[in-house]
């Protein structure tokens, strides 16, 4: 299925099922537990970046109640888990998107898996989605804690909640996922959860290191890419210019990638720029190493696995990326990071870790939201088109520049 099939379904048929079953079981349903989570389970399917950004809010959980933690996520995201590693393997249940009929067959097994683990709590990470507020609703856990609309239009998912958590869109959703954790710890019912402020410490990501052993291979790639040259006395510069298909708006324009790479490699003499990008972008990121007709650019596009890419941050010495999820994969090691935005803000969606957001601002921009399911009806992203090379390249230079990582936040 595709992102607007989702889109469709989820409102056609999840807001009718939504009423339906908040009037036909919401007084059988288990009675909450408040103060209570002894085994939680976190409800985020459709981003792999969200995964990196929720990962306080489920540190704070297992610290402050002792919590088990499980995860539910699409199958093809599943590797987003594997970076940190906070949640264990054997406790993360995937869904297939594929169709309905698998997505039918995965809901029930689902179900199943929720009370033989015997899950009590469940904190559902989604905007507004109707089909995990159903998941949530029939986990058969007593508190069931999610985002809800109150007085908002268009944003109806059921009343299956336990605890009704104000969505904020004025503060990053790393806080907001934080507010779901306090509203879930909190001994008293507010309305509406949850009225505290996160402290800045618990927005600390982890941060990860390894060994010059479990670099080497990532290195031999990189290698691989530059043969002849001595990665030693070479600056690595990572290039992400891609974004996932469920928001193709996010993507700064090819050829002003190629121009600020151009800039870059007639700067610095010592660069070394690596294309990034899945296997499925490997033909694009093709095309804009050969128009650069350089031996200094090289396609990784494909080269490694999601949870290689924190050893390749590593060793690199910066990265420049759209508003995509490399930009929270990064956040876990360090490596300083230009992230562009143009359809997203960075005031939500911003990385947690060593990184600078590169945004315009324009009035009609941040154009996807919460209210909108993330769908935008632009055709002409001026607000990247106005974000030029040279703006990256100045922003850019200072981190070259300097023999180590510089400190960006």
């Amino acid at each position: 299925m595709n992102v607007d099939q989702m889109r469709k379904i989820d409102f056609f048929v999840g807001v009718p099922l939504t009423f339906l079953l908040s009037l036909l079981l919401r007084p059988f349903l288990p009675r909450p537990k408040p103060g209570e989570g002894k085994r939680v389970l976190f409800l985020e399917l459709s981003e792999m970046g969200s995964a990196l950004i929720v990962d306080p809010a489920m540190r704070k959980a297992k610290r402050q109640l002792g919590a088990e933690l499980f995860f539910v996520i699409f199958k093809k995201n599943k590797p987003s888990l594997e970076l940190l590693q906070t949640v264990p393997p054997e406790n993360i249940f995937t869904l297939r998107d594929q169709g309905l009929f698998a997505l039918a067959c995965d809901t029930l097994a689902f179900l199943r898996w929720t009370r033989r683990q015997g899950i009590d709590s469940v904190i559902d990470l989604e905007l507004f989605s109707r089909f995990t507020a159903i998941l949530t609703g029939l986990s058969g856990a007593n508190n069931r804690v999610g985002f809800y609309g109150y007085h908002m239009e268009g944003l109806f998912r059921g009343s299956l909640l336990t605890h009704k958590v104000w969505y904020n869109p004025h503060q990053h959703m790393a806080r907001n996922f934080l507010a779901m954790v306090d509203a879930l710890a909190s001994p008293v019912f507010e309305l509406p959860f949850s009225k505290r402020r996160a402290d800045e410490s618990e927005l600390v990501q982890t941060q990860v290191s390894f060994s010059p052993e479990e670099l080497a291979p990532v290195k031999a790639k990189i290698q691989g890419l530059f043969v002849g040259r001595d990665l030693s006395r070479s600056k690595v510069l990572l290039v992400n210019p891609n974004a996932s298909e469920l928001l193709i708006q996010r993507r700064w324009m090819p050829e002003y990638y190629r121009e600020l790479i151009a800039l870059l490699l007639a700067e610095f003499m010592d660069l070394l720029v690596v294309l990034t990008g899945s296997p499925g972008e490997r033909e694009e990121a093709q095309a804009m190493k050969e128009a650069l007709q350089s031996e200094r650019v090289g396609n990784s596009a494909g080269m490694f696995q999601l949870v290689e890419m924190p050893k390749l941050y590593r060793i690199s010495h910066a990265m420049v990326t759209n508003d995509s999820g490399p930009g929270h994969f990064s956040s876990i090691t360090g490596l300083p990071v230009f992230v562009i935005f143009g359809p997203e803000t960075p005031e939500l969606y911003g990385s947690l870790g060593n990184s600078r957001p590169i945004y315009a601002g324009l009035a009609c921009s941040p154009c996807v939201n919460a209210f909108n399911h993330r769908k935008t009806a632009c055709t002409d992203n001026q607000c990247l088109k106005v974000i030029r090379p040279a703006q990256v390249f100045e922003a850019l230079a200072p981190a070259l520049r300097s023999p180590d990582w510089i400190k960006l936040r």
